[in-house]
C-alpha cells in the first residue's frame, strides 16, 4: 500500500496512527502542502479532491480520512479500534467526530490561508480563531470523558480506539495555535497513555522523513 500524505496534516497523522495499530507497512509518498504539490495534476490524477491522505490499497485509491480508517477497520478488524457495543461505538465515533467533524475542518491549512488572505488575519489572529474552535471541542470532548463511568487510560477503555486516532493529532495541533492544554487534565492524561506506545510514536509527524 502507498499513503499520499504530509507530516504536518493532521488527517495524515490520524491515518498514520490507524495503520500503525493494525501492524500495516505503506510505502510513504510525501505530498508536500506548503510547496502546493497537491495542486498539480500528478497528485490531482491519484485524487481529484487534492487532498491527503490517499491510500493506494493496491487495487484503488482511498480518499478522505475518516473513510480510509473506517475500510482499515473492516478490512482488518484484529486489533479493534471500535469497541463491540453498538453503545460503546457510536460513542467512539462522537468522541472521532468532535475533532474531526468541528474541529479540524475549520482550522485546516487551507481555511487559514483563506483567513490570511482574504482577510489579512496575522498570527494572532490564526492562533485566536483555531484556539476558539479547539477549546470548544476539548471542553465537550473532557467533559464526555469524565461523565464516562467505564473510561480506562484511553478515550475508551484500556486499548486505542479510533478517537484516540484523532485524538492525538488535534492535540499536536493545539500545541502549534499556542493554545493551553493544562486546563484538560484528562485529554492530556488520554495523551501519555498515548505516547507510551510504538504505533503513536512513529506516526509523530517530526518522525516523518519529509518534516522540516
Amino acid at each position: 500500500m502507498k499513503l499520499y500524505n504530509f507530516w504536518r496534516s493532521g488527517t495524515s497523522h490520524r491515518t498514520r496512527i490507524a495503520l500503525n495499530l493494525k501492524g500495516l507497512d505503506t510505502e510513504y509518498v510525501a505530498v508536500h502542502l506548503a510547496k502546493e504539490e497537491h495542486l498539480k495534476d500528478e497528485f490531482k490524477a491519484v485524487n481529484p479532491q487534492q487532498l491527503v491522505p490517499a491510500l493506494h490499497t493496491g487495487s484503488e485509491v482511498l480518499i478522505q480520512s475518516p473513510a480510509i480508517i473506517e475500510w482499515l477497520e473492516e478490512k482488518y478488524p484484529t486489533p479493534a479500534l471500535l469497541p463491540r457495543d453498538p453503545q460503546r461505538r457510536a460513542q467512539v465515533r462522537a468522541l472521532a467526530a468532535i475533532v474531526g467533524c468541528d474541529i479540524h475542518p475549520i482550522n485546516n491549512r487551507r481555511i487559514l490561508e483563506y483567513l490570511r488572505k482574504t482577510f489579512g488575519a496575522d498570527d494572532a489572529a490564526i492562533n485566536a480563531w483555531a484556539g476558539t474552535w479547539i477549546s470548544a471541542g476539548f471542553d465537550a470532548y473532557e467533559a464526555l470523558l469524565a461523565a464516562d463511568t467505564k473510561r480506562g487510560r484511553f478515550s475508551h477503555g484500556d486499548t486505542p480506539t479510533i478517537a484516540d486516532c484523532y485524538l492525538i493529532p488535534q492535540i499536536e495541533s493545539a500545541r502549534r495555535f499556542k493554545v493551553d492544554l493544562t486546563q484538560w487534565p484528562l485529554i492530556m492524561a488520554v495523551e501519555k497513555a498515548c505516547m507510551e506506545l510504538e504505533a503513536f510514536q512513529k506516526a509523530a509527524p517530526k518522525e516523518q522523513p519529509d518534516a522540516a
